[in-house]
């Protein structure tokens, strides 16, 4: 038993694609079969069931990888803890967010000051994020929800209050302020269940006992002003974008509910190894909303106006 089997057997097991995980690997089948083939003749049982092509973990498979992922991970942090300590001023850091836009002007800054860091993104749900977390897969993730888990810290970057916004010639637009009864029957835009957008529209209106009609849910921020001018619906939009409003298009109404509001704040793992790079970042992201936030709301508090982008 080596430690590339290890890894080969924990590919695997995630996949359980034998195909699959000799593409990620950068491997050949064949040689993959035979190692992994080798690991359960050292152990003296099978870790998969096999039916023709396919294959799937067993119980004495999903026991042994819980132990190898434990195994790898602390031989991993060794390594990084090793080259911290020994003052390289590289790194890897993975980052995972609900939306990619919050990290557009953290990165903006980052980047210039630590050139040897490579930083890597990807988006996900809060039930995503916590479990890649938990996984070992990302460093850092940037969620507006709470992610569960017992050994998961976070620190609050970001508290802001979140808007309506509805095209210029809406009915509402008028108004500045509006009640959650007032969007009874308005057709809603927001996102796909999982994300934070969602989760905060469906909780306002079950909790006024109203019915929500969503026409359109995506992933995609940039548009959804463009949606929203187009006449097809209304939306639920951090205030935060209001710093980047430019068009004329899109009117900004505040919502007479104290809970409609956002938490956007940076979670990691307590009981594992985070990189220098990672501390570095997470650090950096930090103060990159304090000093947002000193700086003053801007445009937020001018009352209503008109929109821009923002996730």
């Amino acid at each position: 038993m080596d430690l590339l089997a290890l890894r080969y057997f924990q590919t695997v097991a995630r996949l359980e694609h034998v195909g699959r995980a000799a593409e990620k690997l950068r491997v050949a089948q064949p040689s993959l079969s035979r190692t992994l083939a080798r690991l359960e003749n050292d152990l003296g049982v099978p870790l998969f069931d096999r039916h023709g092509r396919r294959i799937r973990l067993n119980r004495f498979g999903a026991a042994f990888l819980r132990r190898v992922d434990r195994v790898l991970a602390e031989l991993d942090d060794a390594r990084q803890e090793l080259d911290d300590a020994a003052g390289l001023e590289r790194g890897t850091v993975t980052v995972a967010a609900e939306s990619l836009l919050v990290l557009t002007e953290p990165l903006r800054t980052f980047i210039p000051g630590h050139p040897l860091v490579d930083v890597r993104l990807s988006q996900s749900s809060a039930e995503g994020m916590a479990e890649r977390l938990r996984s070992g897969d990302v460093d850092l993730c940037i969620t507006s929800q709470p992610l569960s888990g017992d050994d998961i810290r976070s620190r609050v970057l970001l508290d802001e209050v979140v808007m309506l916004c509805v095209p210029s010639g809406h009915r509402l637009a008028g108004r500045g302020r509006v009640g959650l009864a007032d969007l009874e029957g308005e057709p809603f835009l927001t996102t796909r269940p999982g994300y934070w957008q969602r989760a905060l529209v469906d909780h306002l209106f079950a909790k006024a006992g109203l019915e929500l009609h969503i026409v359109c849910e995506g992933d995609e921020a940039a548009v959804l002003f463009q949606l929203i001018d187009a006449g097809l619906g209304v939306a639920l939009v951090p205030s935060l974008g209001l710093r980047a409003d430019t068009s004329p298009t899109v009117v900004w109404l505040e919502v007479d509910d104290p809970e409609c509001r956002r938490v956007l704040s940076v979670a990691w793992r307590e009981d594992t190894y985070l990189s220098a790079a990672a501390r570095r970042f997470r650090e950096h992201t930090v103060e990159h909303f304090r000093a947002q936030a000193e700086a003053g709301p801007g445009r937020a508090d001018q009352g209503p106006a008109s929109g821009g982008v923002t996730g």
